[in-house]
């Protein structure tokens, strides 16, 4: 009998496993719903979720369903279950779960921070590096200023905490927020006295920019830290363990040059080991240039300056802050989105993004307008103010082109017309980069495709109508990082020779504390206050790195600023680790160096790089010479009362010992390119071990139109600090004016990859 129940016992055992494999497979997915498309045989939203999850599993249950921030419901169901209600009328999209930890806002776990603790030596003096910020000034309450766990101020600080009606030293500094002061005089001498009805004479922050750039590059760790319910998690600065001072040098009426370059001196002299500047204005010669003159001074102290790039992209040649001894930031995207979907009266919906956080609209469909015919200005359709009709907007979505006023201003003015909600629309300018605003009014923002099509149907349709979805916070999007649209590129006008931006950091939709005078849109008409603010652009990619460069500082406190400089830019990484090169938002295609520098910022692999390019103040004077700089010219800009080149010596920019290489080939005269005649043009590079012994060969990626050769090609280092040069023939045939070329260059002993972009243009 034993023997006739073996097959019977193996049968249900084999059935049971199965069964065990079913229910482990399943996971939780968050289901977006457009409850304007709820069929009629409903009356409550509630049960058209319940029939919607029932068509494709019978034992699934609703574990939570959404009314306010989003609409729609989350349950358990296998792969192949959330696949097929994906496809179900109504469904926006269907979102595996993410498992969070509190211990980021995103951006530290984005970059590796996370994974970075172990390496770090035990000897860190990070908490002896203070970080400068020069910005708008400091919210000293929010808790990213917090010194918990800090000892006492480093013994070489020699900064103050300047006080004001509104801004008590006693109050606002401590062992985290070590120095506040603020610079005025430049301002006052062009504006007239300050309004301290509408900004404070004093280091205090009205505007909220400087709080969040500050406190995004050192800020300490935040739990629960969020946006109006969005981007939750632990808020930290690049390099908790740094300190903070702050120097308030913007006001209403902007930055001045004057205010600046006060504070730099100042800043450097209180003993900032970092400098953090996210402002600029344009390029022009160094010797004219107020921040590179701060910045080269700063330099030869040892203080490791970096800068925002600009926001003027994807222009070229829209780049600030060039100079070759400023690290020089452009903005990338993480992995993390605020999906908002634009649901039209014809069943389809398109993918926006939003910080909405009130009521949101009506389960039904609204009718919806396009602002240019809403208007009788002839700029209507920007949605600036004044310019909507309010009897043909009232209770109507409203779309809006993107361009001239802010993005969350062109909500108040469809709020303040009587509209209902908002769908703003990219220009050719922006293409697919969405930048998500914490509206007051339900709005989101779709890039230039969906808005082209929106506006299809919207022009087609005789009765059109839509609504808006909220889908909260998504993180793991792909493919990231992307390079913002925004992010100001090169080359480089002022030298070509020197490949600009230096690398990408975090910019986009990026979370940090924010000031208490106003509101998270920035406008005097916004009456919520919040801890924290999501806002983008280079500003904010810019701290992330002067974090970075504190964090490596207090790693490596003999490192040269050049040589923190050279540890990012060589360990960044210009491919996504699944092959490919990183996308440019702006066209959908793959970035090149001038967009991106040498790359996205890799603070894990900056900490070990191997070897670097180093640089000392007479290597810059000699680039300086190269420039054929006068002696008057060169000492205003190294603060040098006698200094000649020397006219026995070649100088050359090629020369200058910096970690990227961009060659500048000359057109076949008359030709208008594509002569036969070969150039050939060489740098020499000079590399310093700062790693164990080994062995380094060189690996070329060239573009076909030409031919690079490194000799040697193999260089073998003994010990730590040995020095070893190289040089690179890069030869090409002429090519028609404006050809531009990219390839690689990488040293590596195996263990590191030592990489450094190169550029090419004809001209």
């Amino acid at each position: 009998m034993r023997g006739a129940m073996e097959p019977l016992r193996l049968l249900l055992l084999m059935l049971c496993c199965s069964s065990t494999a079913a229910v482990a497979e399943k996971r939780t997915y968050i289901v977006h719903m457009a409850r304007s498309q709820m069929p009629p045989a409903f009356t409550e939203h509630r049960r058209w979720y319940d029939a919607s999850l029932r068509s494709v599993s019978d034992a699934a249950e609703i574990i939570y369903a959404y009314d306010t921030v989003a609409h729609g419901f989350s349950a358990r169901l296998s792969p192949a279950e959330a696949r097929a209600l994906e496809h179900r009328p109504g469904v926006l999209g269907v979102v595996p779960e993410q498992r969070y930890e509190l211990h980021t806002t995103r951006t530290p776990e984005f970059l590796g921070l996370d994974r970075s603790e172990g390496l770090i030596p035990q000897s860190n003096t990070e908490s002896d590096v203070v970080v400068g910020v020069l910005d708008t000034g400091v919210w000293p309450e929010r808790k990213s200023y917090d010194d918990a766990g800090l000892g006492p101020v480093p013994a070489s600080w020699k900064g103050v905490c300047e006080e004001g009606k509104d801004f008590k030293a006693a109050d606002a500094c401590n062992r985290k927020l070590v120095g506040a002061r603020f610079f005025s005089r430049g301002y006052e001498a062009s504006m007239g006295p300050i309004d301290e009805t509408k900004e404070s004479r004093s280091p205090r922050d009205n505007d909220g920019h400087g709080t969040h750039t500050s406190s995004t590059a050192a800020g300490s760790a935040v739990p629960d830290a969020n946006l109006l319910g969005y981007a939750a998690g632990t808020a930290r600065g690049m390099s908790t363990r740094a300190r903070v001072a702050v120097y308030k040098v913007c006001w209403l009426g902007g930055c001045f040059s004057s205010d600046i370059l006060a504070a730099m001196d100042k800043a450097v002299e209180d003993g900032c080991g970092v400098l953090s500047l996210s402002l600029g204005g344009g390029m022009s010669d160094y010797y004219r240039d107020s921040v590179a003159i701060g910045a080269f001074n700063a330099m030869a102290k040892g203080v490791v300056v970096s800068c925002s790039a600009g926001n003027a992209g994807p222009g070229t040649s829209t780049l600030s802050n060039v100079a070759p001894w400023i690290t020089t930031v452009g903005a990338g995207t993480i992995d993390r989105d605020f999906p908002a979907y634009v649901v039209l009266g014809d069943g389809k919906n398109y993918t926006g993004v939003s910080l909405y956080s009130g009521k949101p609209l009506p389960s039904s469909s609204l009718p919806l307008i396009y602002a240019g015919n809403a208007t009788n200005a002839t700029n209507g359709n920007l949605c600036m103010v004044g310019t909507l009709l309010p009897d043909k907007v009232s209770g109507k979505i409203v779309l809006c082109d993107r361009g001239i006023n802010a993005r969350v201003q062109k909500g108040f003015v469809v709020r303040d017309a009587g509209g209902a909600g908002m769908i703003l629309v990219n220009s050719a300018a922006n293409g697919e980069e969405l930048v998500a605003d914490a509206h007051l009014l339900p709005a989101t923002a779709v890039g230039e495709k969906a808005g082209d099509a929106i506006k299809s149907y919207l022009f087609s349709d005789p009765n059109p109508k839509a609504t808006v979805a909220f889908g909260g916070t998504k993180v793991g999007v792909m493919p990231s990082p992307v390079v913002a649209a925004f992010s100001s590129r090169g080359p480089n006008a002022v030298t070509p020779d020197i490949l600009k931006p230096d690398l990408v950091a975090p910019g986009v939709n990026i979370l940090a504390a924010w000031t208490g005078s106003v509101g998270p849109t920035g406008q005097a008409a916004d009456p919520r206050r919040t801890e924290f603010n999501i806002i983008s652009g280079t500003s904010m990619s810019c701290p992330h790195v002067s974090g970075l460069a504190a964090f490596l500082r207090g790693a490596h406190p003999d490192w040269s600023p050049s040589a923190i400089k050279s540890a990012l830019m060589t360990t960044a990484y210009a491919d996504y680790p699944g092959g490919g090169g990183i996308l440019d938002v702006a066209s959908g295609r793959p970035a090149t160096p001038f967009d991106f520098g040498a790359g996205h910022v890799d603070p894990p692999k900056a900490l070990d790089p191997g070897l670097v390019y180093d640089l000392t103040v007479d290597d810059y004077l000699d680039f300086l010479c190269a420039l054929n700089y006068t002696a008057l010219q060169i000492a205003s800009v190294s603060r040098r009362s006698i200094f000649n080149c020397d006219n026995k010596k070649a100088y050359a920019v090629s020369d200058l010992n910096y970690p990227s290489f961009a060659v500048a080939f000359a057109t076949a005269s008359g030709a208008g390119g594509g002569g036969s005649a070969t150039t050939t043009v060489k740098h020499t590079r000079t590399l310093t071990n700062v790693g164990a012994p080994g062995t380094y060969k060189a690996t070329v990626s060239a573009p076909e139109e030409a031919k690079v050769t490194v000799e040697p090609s193999e260089l073998s280092f003994a010990a730590a600090g040995e020095k070893k040069s190289y040089t690179v023939a890069f030869s090409a045939a002429s090519q028609p004016s404006g050809t531009a070329a990219f390839g690689r260059l990488e040293w590596s002993d195996g263990k590191h990859m030592v990489a450094s972009p190169l550029a090419f243009t004809w001209t």
